[in-house]
């Protein structure tokens, strides 16, 4: 049996071998990436954004509002946000697995940033299927078709969709399987530049009206586990960065993970 100050010394050994080869990764990530990505021959960010009435969307959001970059943003959400500023349009539509009605409002429109999500607890398979894939397959779907996006390499689109940390298509579990098809789907159409941001913890930003309430009771996770790894926690005025950023620079890697987001955040 081991004694308990062996154990601990084992324990502690374990975490700062674990500790310190995930910061060397994010470094090596960080100098890689950051010199292997290119620039769009994008000039403005034109944005449809989903999900303002919750607290991704919301931040996101609030960062094209401060970004003179974003010249035009539509939200296409199912009630209405309250957010008002001369660079936003707002559309309610009740059911987002059917667009036909609206796109024609997409056209002019260069990308999506779909931050509209919901957890699977206490939903059945068919709702969260609908949720998580019809709805923004529906919205890809309409996207191209007024961009008349036939090809990759015919267009300068970007379509974001937000997933999260542990998305897998061989995973137990269905939130993660469902995830990683709308990624998949979304990946291999034809919108140019189409990302997967997965985050783990996404710290708020003060002050806005969606944050999740239990975030003043957890937020203090933030400032231990960005210690730890940027892969795992980031903030959301990164995530929001990150996201413009990514219209205008070509990025090494389809799932944008924290790393990643941190990455392009600072790219421009």
């Amino acid at each position: 049996m081991l004694s308990k100050t062996t154990f601990t010394i084992l324990l502690l050994s374990l975490l700062m071998y674990w500790f310190v080869n995930n910061r060397n990764w994010e470094y090596e990530r960080r100098i890689e990436f950051s010199e292997d990505m290119r620039d769009r021959d994008v000039k403005k960010v034109r944005a449809i954004i989903t999900g303002a009435t919750g607290m991704i969307g919301e931040g996101v959001v609030h960062q094209c509002l401060l970004d003179d970059d974003v010249e035009s943003i539509l939200l296409v959400n199912r009630r209405e946000s309250g957010i008002k500023h001369p660079k936003i349009k707002e559309i309610i539509h009740k059911d987002l697995s059917n667009l036909t009605s609206i796109e024609d409002e997409f056209k002019g429109y260069n990308s999506v940033f779909y931050c509209l999500g919901t957890s699977s607890l206490g939903k059945d398979k068919d709702t969260y299927y609908k949720i998580s894939y019809e709805m923004p397959i529906a919205m890809l779907n309409s996207f191209i078709k007024v961009n008349n996006a036939k090809e990759k390499y015919d267009n300068d689109l970007t379509f974001i969709y937000v997933t999260g940390a542990g998305t897998d298509s061989n995973s137990w579990s269905n939130w993660a399987r469902v995830k990683a098809l709308t990624e998949s789907t979304i990946i291999n159409s034809t919108v140019s530049n189409p990302l997967a941001f997965r985050p783990g913890f996404v710290k708020e930003i003060e002050g806005l009206k969606y944050t999740n309430k239990y975030y003043k009771f957890i937020g203090w996770l933030y400032k231990f586990g960005r210690l730890i790894s940027t892969n795992g926690f980031i903030t959301l005025e990164e995530m929001g960065k990150a996201m413009i950023n990514s219209v205008f620079k070509k990025y090494p890697s389809r799932i944008v993970s924290g790393i990643d987001m941190a990455i392009l955040a600072n790219s421009r």
